[in-house]
């Protein structure tokens, strides 16, 4: 089978989740978004595409060529 380029995307927390949703604090937890200013690569799947979604508002993000 021949491997499928996977796009990635580099996400960087810029708001708090301080006083946030527990969902959207967990969603920032799970994509490994610990402090401020913290960046993590991801490859662009569905699901990492739709938890950036749902945190949009405390995320900057950047797509990697």
């Amino acid at each position: 089978m021949a491997k499928k380029k996977v796009n990635k995307i580099r996400v960087k927390l810029v708001r708090s989740t301080i006083g946030r949703k527990p969902e959207q604090a967990a969603t920032a937890k799970a994509l490994g978004l610990r402090k401020l200013n913290s960046v993590v690569e991801k490859d662009a799947t569905p699901a990492i595409l739709g938890m950036v979604d749902t945190i949009s508002h405390l995320v900057e993000v950047e797509e990697i060529k």
